[in-house]
């Protein structure tokens, strides 16, 4: 990769980096903000869900984790195919393929809908046959059941999402979720005053119809004020190509996205198998629940990383994608640096705010420890991932996953946790260790990337169908 051109005065290059520190601060605050009212709404409800009894939490809870592991993971994760595609045909003005992949990516999601429906209607036997008590799965069904519409209502929520993220276009979605939030109480109340049990998981779905339904009307709103970019179409024109050109994305991108879904799970059924696991799985679901808040921020940062590379690299303006990949990198590090800090300072309250018992609050403690650093290398993680996405090459974060996380992370933390008897403690050291050497992995070829090409690239993705790009990127790597 080519390097910075020396010949910029110092105070040229601190006023570009502050000027796309400010670009960034501005679509990264509000999709923080989206993301916390996402881990709200769980909280909520799991609030509602506990109000009811012991049995209804339990199956809510086994429920939602079969509905998120089989169905809504898998959909966010296809829908993150849309990152680079999208990113870079805005940076290229080529808006007949960004309302294109917004119209192809629903249609994928609701065709992806249909086999997840019928892995959902059998929920009861998968549980059961996975050793769950029956009187637990059988409620986990009723539950699950009434959460199919919300697979119909994701199929457009997140493809929205997207759309409006790929453009920088981050506060409608941020108010629209905010305003959901404080409505899913009232609704929750009023649900679960008619409907019980089932009126918790219905709440889910109408909460996000309304999203649905602001972003819509937003997005049709925008489209004709700007005057000229729906006249372009793209609405209704897809080609063989432009279909193979998303499936190719859309493979990596869910299986990275699902991998690493994945992994947390399959930690806290691990858990479970330690000597006294009630006392290891409440442990662990207490510090995950912290995690999840950092996890926002994460995910805020990595998200806004793809948006900005994308649109650099769909702009032609390698130098302009160079600096805002490491700056965003910057920024990961300073989030996951100050995560770690975080969960050092209240590691010794956390715990004491969902259990009073002393084995537990210490276990929090402890664990809290060692999950601080694993938040120090999580953040620029998620900040790679959203780098590499950007490019169009989101099978290089899929690598790296299954070799942190599945070759050694698990590996070393199963040896470490059942054959060294370290317990949970031994599970939170391997997964720092696996996910160290990820980000070292995907640190190393970022380092490689050659920005020049990347935007030749972008310009051959972005290029219509009876026209080859004009590759023009011939500056230096440094921006103006």
């Amino acid at each position: 990769m080519e390097e910075e051109n020396p010949h910029h005065p110092p105070e040229k290059l601190l006023r570009a980096a502050f000027s796309e520190l400010k670009t960034q601060h501005a679509i990264a605050c509000p999709l923080m903000a989206v993301n916390l009212t996402w881990f709200a709404k769980i909280a909520i409800t799991t609030a509602f869900l506990g109000r009811l009894g012991e049995l209804e939490l339990a199956s809510g809870t086994l429920g939602f984790m079969f509905a998120n592991v089989t169905g809504f993971s898998v959909l966010n994760g296809l829908c993150c195919a849309m990152e680079p595609i999208c990113g870079q045909a805005y940076g290229a003005k080529n808006f007949k393929l960004l309302h294109k992949t917004l119209v192809m990516m629903v249609t994928l999601l609701l065709l992806t809908s249909l086999p997840v429906c019928f892995l959902w209607l059998n929920v009861d036997s998968i549980l059961i046959r996975f050793g769950q008590q029956e009187d637990i799965s059988i409620g986990a069904k009723k539950y699950v059941l009434c959460l199919l519409p919300d697979l119909i209502i994701t199929s457009f929520l997140c493809p929205l999402k997207s759309y409006l993220n790929s453009q920088s276009i981050t506060i409608p979605t941020m108010f629209t979720s905010v305003l959901a939030v404080i409505l899913h109480v009232p609704v929750n109340i009023f649900l679960v005053k008619t409907r019980g049990f089932e009126g918790v998981a219905m709440a889910i779905w109408v909460t996000d119809l309304m999203v649905v339904v602001m972003l819509a009307v937003y997005v049709v709103v925008a489209e004709f004020k700007k005057g000229g970019t729906w006249k372009e179409g793209g609405w209704s024109e897809q080609r063989m190509e432009d279909w193979v050109r998303l499936l190719k994305l859309c493979g990596p991108c869910c299986l990275t996205t699902c991998l690493e879904w994945w992994c947390y799970e399959i930690l806290v059924l691990l858990t479970g198998k330690l000597p006294n696991a009630k006392q290891a799985v409440g442990i662990i679901a207490i510090v995950l629940n912290f995690d999840y808040l950092l996890f926002s921020i994460m995910l805020s940062l990595a998200t806004c990383a793809s948006i900005r590379v994308s649109n650099e690299l769909g702009g032609d303006r390698a130098g302009h994608a160079y600096r805002s990949a490491w700056i965003s990198l910057g920024l990961g590090l300073a989030a996951g640096l100050a995560g770690g800090l975080a969960t050092v300072l209240v590691r010794g309250k956390w715990g004491g705010l969902y259990s009073h018992d002393t084995g537990v609050v210490r276990g929090v403690k402890d664990a809290m420890l060692w999950m601080a650093l694993l938040e120090v290398v999580n953040s620029p993680l998620a900040v790679c991932g959203g780098i590499v996405r950007g490019t169009a090459r989101p099978w290089l974060a899929m690598y790296a996953n299954v070799s942190g996380f599945y070759l050694l992370a698990l590996p070393l933390g199963i040896v470490l946790a059942f054959k060294v008897h370290m317990g949970l403690r031994g599970l939170l050291i391997g997964f720092i260790v696996g996910v160290l050497c990820c980000l070292i992995l995907l640190l190393v070829l970022i380092s490689r990337i050659n920005w020049r090409e990347e935007a030749c690239k972008a310009q051959r993705l972005t290029a219509d169908s009876d026209q080859d790009a004009d590759c023009k990127t011939s500056a230096d790597i440094t921006p103006e």
